[in-house]
Order: C-alpha cells, then sequence, then structure tokens
C-alpha cells in the first residue's frame, strides 16, 4: 500500500502558521505619554474612511483623540490632541452631541470627580488637532455623586439632539439616561433620568434584544446583590420622553463578576449569543432563546478576564474569541484569543506575551489593511498606552 504524503510546501505553511500563532503578535503604540490609558472608542471624526479613536487616561486626567494615518503610518504614534484635562476619567465615546457635523467627546468621571463632561469640538475642521479650540463644560443633571464608569451615545425619545446612556458603579450607582433639551449647548437643560439600579456597570450596548424596531440597552452589572447579564426595555420614544422607567429582563451569570460583553452576529456561528468576561471564572455565554448558560474555561498563564470581543480572526470560517485581561503580573499574558472548534471545543492563541499587567476594551480593525483584523487595546498599569497587536494571519 502507498502512503500518499502532504507536499512538503504544505507542511510547511502549516508548521510557519504555528510558529506565527505560538508567538507574541507584533504590538504597535498609538500613544504612550500619559498614564492609565483606560479603554478606547472608535468613530470615523474627519470623514476620510479611516477610523479614529478616543481615550480617557484616568491618572493623567487627560481625554485625548487620535486621528487614523491610514494603513502606511498605522505603526507610527498617531497624530493626536487633548481635548480636555479632567479628574479620574474612566471612560470617552464620540458624540456629535449639537449635530453641527463635527464630532465632540464625552467623558465620565468616577473617584471624586463624579462628573459627565462634554469635550466640544471645533466647528472648523482644520482646528479639529487644536487643542486650544475645544472646550470642556459638565453636564450639570449627572451631578448626582454617582462615579460614571461608562457612557453610550442613544437616539432614544426622538427629538433634539443625540441623548446619552450613562452607567455608574459603588453606593447609588444606576444605569440611567441624560436627555438632550432643544439646544444641546444649553448644559443646564439636560435631564436626567434612572433607568436601573445598579451594582457596578461595565458594559452598555444598544440592541434591539426583543425585534420591536427600538433600541433597548443589554447591560453587564458586576458587582451587588442583582449583578448578571441583563437588557432594559425601550418603551418607545414618546413614554421614554416622559420619564417612563425601562422594564428590566435578567438574562444570567448573577453568580459570577460579569466584565465587558460581545454579541453573537445574527448569521454567524453565535447567533445572538453573549459572551462576557468573567473575573475569576473564565468567559461565559449566554445562548437565546432561554438563555442556556455554557462556559468557556479561561487558559493557563493569563490574568483574570477583562474585554471581549468576537470575529474571525484568523480567516478560517469560523467565529473566534478575542480577550484581554487584568492581573496580568509576573509571566502571565493579557491579551489572548481562542479558535473555535467542533463541539464547543476551544483552542487557546497568544497574541499579547507577558508584557503589560492591566488591559481594557477591544477594539478590532484592519489597521494596515492586510485583510485580517487587528487588535485594538489600552493597557495602563505597565503604561504601555494606546496599542495594537498586528494580526499575522495574512
Amino acid at each position: 500500500m502507498r502512503i500518499r504524503l502532504a507536499r512538503p510546501s504544505l507542511v510547511l505553511a502549516a508548521l510557519m502558521a504555528c510558529q506565527v500563532h505560538a508567538q507574541p503578535w507584533a504590538r504597535h503604540a498609538i500613544d504612550n505619554s500619559s498614564r492609565g490609558a483606560d479603554g478606547v472608542r472608535v468613530a470615523d471624526v474627519n470623514g476620510d474612511g479611516w477610523l479614529d479613536l478616543t481615550t480617557a487616561w484616568e491618572e493623567g486626567g487627560v481625554i485625548r483623540v487620535y486621528l487614523n494615518p491610514g494603513p502606511n503610518k498605522s505603526k507610527q504614534p498617531w497624530p493626536a490632541v487633548t481635548v480636555g484635562i479632567v479628574t479620574s476619567p474612566e471612560d470617552a465615546v464620540f458624540a456629535d452631541i449639537d449635530g453641527d457635523g463635527a464630532v465632540d467627546v464625552v467623558s465620565s468621571c468616577e473617584g471624586k470627580t463624579r462628573q459627565i463632561f462634554v469635550h466640544w469640538a471645533p466647528s472648523i475642521a482644520d482646528n479639529y488637532l487644536n487643542a486650544g479650540a475645544w472646550r470642556t463644560e459638565k453636564l450639570p443633571c449627572a451631578d448626582n455623586d454617582q462615579m460614571w464608569m461608562f457612557c453610550l451615545p442613544m437616539q432614544i425619545d426622538g427629538r433634539f439632539g443625540g441623548d446619552l446612556i450613562a452607567g455608574s458603579k459603588g453606593p447609588g450607582a444606576s444605569v440611567g439616561w441624560l436627555q438632550a433639551p432643544a439646544n444641546p449647548r444649553d448644559v443646564a437643560a439636560w435631564k436626567y433620568h434612572l433607568l436601573y439600579n445598579a451594582g457596578w456597570i461595565m458594559s452598555l450596548i444598544a440592541r434591539d434584544m426583543d425585534n420591536d424596531g427600538d433600541q433597548d440597552v443589554l447591560v453587564s452589572d458586576r458587582k451587588g446583590s442583582d449583578r448578571g447579564v441583563l437588557w432594559l426595555e425601550s418603551p418607545g420614544s414618546a413614554d421614554a420622553a416622559s420619564g417612563q422607567r425601562w422594564h428590566a429582563h435578567r438574562l444570567g451569570a448573577a453568580d459570577r463578576e460579569v466584565m465587558f460583553l460581545a454579541v453573537g452576529d445574527r448569521d454567524g456561528d453565535y447567533p445572538g449569543s453573549i459572551f462576557a468576561t468573567c473575573r475569576g471564572s473564565g468567559i461565559t455565554m449566554l445562548s437565546p432563546p432561554r438563555w442556556a448558560l455554557s462556559d468557556i474555561p479561561m487558559p493557563t498563564n493569563c490574568g483574570t478576564g477583562k474585554g471581549i470581543s468576537l470575529t474571525d480572526i484568523n480567516l478560517d470560517g469560523r467565529t473566534d474569541v478575542v480577550f484581554t485581561c487584568e492581573n496580568a503580573t509576573g509571566n502571565k499574558s493579557g491579551v489572548r484569543w481562542l479558535s473555535g472548534g467542533e463541539a464547543g471545543s476551544w483552542k487557546d492563541h497568544e497574541i499579547s506575551g507577558p508584557a503589560g499587567i492591566k488591559f481594557d476594551r477591544i477594539e478590532l480593525l484592519d489597521l494596515d489593511q492586510d485583510g485580517d483584523l487587528d487588535v485594538i487595546t489600552c493597557e495602563e498599569r505597565a503604561n504601555l498606552g494606546v496599542i495594537w497587536y498586528e494580526n499575522p494571519t495574512r
């Protein structure tokens, strides 16, 4: 009997792929000029087709915007501007608050500050990178002694400018929405509406959970007696405008400390399934329609789960899980990915290696335009800053 061997070129390609994925990915610094980079959010703020970034630097007390320079310069530090100086910022997000076409930034602060600020962008596009052309104002309606953790721009009442969903942590924590007035620049006219009493909010995701045509809010609450994964049902724009509370639907994971969430594509391997990193207990998956819970063990020699995202990271046609960690001390890894397999099996792959300790949210973009998605995140303890890891698949 003749044994047919694989062509040497195919064997070599397979071995090279294994070697690539066993090694840390190349890391590129977008900015490491301050301290405590805490989360990254994206939007195309200048209309050039490249997604830009904003980040809150918690210890440094600055809110910064980074303009994507395009694939040829993506591995260099990006053009940046400090749009505001605040204390204890935990989150920054893009939003054109006043509808003038210039994309502003909203920052949320915890610690003793406990405020939400709007950083108004200059109306002249050429001044976007001019720090002196930005103006910072707080929203007085959020001055209610809450440690604000995360903000989600969202049109809720169908009126005026865009509104904001905000979540906080600690005593008196909540999810609420900030209602924009007829003139969003009149910061004193904004109103706060309580939606849900919380423990420690991590994720806020706009999603039509009941398929009724409006946007609900998917929530992860990591602390307190009502912790877990839930969603808040929008009552519709008219009832929301009158201040009606949103009904909370609990989905599960109440016995663990849930961190950030990701949701499977409707036409993917896990349609509508919710994946949650859980501090100390790996990754939890809640599968519709009954929200059955299953666990993906945390791989060995990495920190505790923090950020999470779903994509086909290695271009094999299956959905993979990319995640970041806190507490990645010593030789532990802080960024990894899991390749999807048959019968729910998952295989662990390295991204960051041991460099870095506390990582945060993930954004997936093809920054070098080579056909695969790269991983953008922040690291705030070893001061790696705002960084991206170059996907070696291509």
